[in-house]
């Protein structure tokens, strides 16, 4: 679109071709004019593409920075939008995560596993709210916690040594011959570490690339790796892909958005039990699966890892072949298909298989998963 005032475009054109002028300063950019003159009309093109790009950019476009997710209040306003990194959503989901309601990835989104674990938290409260975040819902949950959403992390030898992968393969069949299914990066394993997305992560550290030890980023304030609750049962809702685990009185202990089977592989119905429960299994491969796209007509196995498919740990159950595990793809939770089995993001399942034991019942409810996008 042509600049209505020709004569501010050229003037701002002067500016921008000066030697070593900085034309936009966002870390996704930093662009610089050279020692030579560009002719003004690229230089504008320049501007207008660094701009869009910085507009598109989760960091700029929501505005989030640790002291704005700290400092976030529930205000009377529109409420937040589902598909943009939103600060106060940001600090919902670590509040949420902290009181066992599982959001699933914390991406400062008000998305449906964000909306999921809002209306599980409002209704172990006694709340009913019209909508997912109301002012009654976020007093309720403001006060589960006071400490900062946010918080500074130096990065440590252990994140950042490796190995990593270099590209994790798309079909199951090319994984069978890697040493391990590590992470991609330390970007990725930081990111897990603390719950979290990639994109807010960067959003919050813009310009770092999280592969020096010593160095200070801003991470999410998620509860502790070390927990263990006291589950007696655990509950199912394949209609709704979701899990909860249930103490012996029948208190509700931990709510954790799932991906519940499909049309094509269902789960099983009635009540199974725990058979077994593993951190970093393999995954094996057996042709009678005839998982869709798998080509292999031999069993094979694939070594242990947060990329594996079962990803960091199985929850075996009493029915052959069916279980409670993670996933490679935490962002994909309850949005997309499993093989019959049920999963969870790798935090969440190595919390419930860490508090579980032999023997522990689950229970199926609803009818069969109508289909889903996988």
């Amino acid at each position: 679109m042509p600049f209505r005032r020709p004569g501010l475009a050229r003037k701002l054109a002067r500016e921008l071709t000066s030697p070593g002028r900085l034309i936009c300063s966002h870390p996704s950019c930093i662009l610089l004019a050279g020692t030579q003159m560009i002719r003004p009309s690229l230089i504008l093109l320049l501007s207008w593409v660094c701009s869009w790009i910085c507009l598109a950019s989760p960091a700029v476009a929501a505005g989030v920075d640790a002291a704005a997710i700290n400092g976030a209040d529930f205000g009377t306003s529109k409420p937040p939008p589902e598909d943009r990194i939103n600060a106060l959503v940001v600090k919902v989901q670590v509040l949420l995560d902290r009181a066992r309601f599982s959001p699933g990835e914390i991406d400062g989104k008000l998305g449906e596993n964000a909306q999921k674990a809002l209306k599980a938290f409002a209704d172990a409260k006694g709340l009913a709210p019209n909508r997912p975040l109301t002012a009654d819902v976020w007093k309720a949950l403001a006060a589960t916690s006071s400490d900062p959403a946010i918080t500074e992390y130096k990065i440590a030898k252990d994140d950042v040594k490796g190995p990593f992968l270099d590209k994790l393969p798309a079909k199951i069949e090319d994984m069978k011959d890697l040493k391990a299914l590590s992470y991609t990066s330390p970007r990725e394993a930081l990111a897990e570490k603390f719950h979290m997305s990639e994109d807010l992560l960067e959003a919050l550290n813009p310009g770092k690339k999280f592969d020096q030890a010593g160095e200070a980023i801003f991470v999410t304030n998620v509860a502790k790796n070390d927990a263990r609750l006291k589950v007696a049962r655990i509950e199912i809702d394949k209609e709704r892909q979701t899990l909860k685990a249930f103490s012996k009185s029948g208190e509700l202990v931990a709510f954790f958005p799932a991906t519940v089977g499909s049309e094509e592989k269902p789960t099983p119905s009635g009540t199974l039990k725990v058979e077994s429960s593993d951190a970093n299994p393999n995954y094996r491969y057996h042709p009678d699966y005839k998982f869709k796209g798998v080509k292999s007509k031999e069993m094979f196995d694939i070594k242990p890892g947060p990329n594996n498919p079962a990803g960091s740990y199985w929850i075996g159950l009493s029915a052959e072949g069916y279980g409670i595990h993670g996933t490679p793809n935490p962002s994909k939770v309850s949005k997309s298909e499993s093989h019959g089995c049920v999963r969870l993001t790798n935090w969440d399942v190595t919390l419930l298989g860490k508090s579980v034991k032999k023997g522990t019942p689950v229970e199926f409810v609803g009818p069969p998963q109508s289909a889903r996008k996988s």
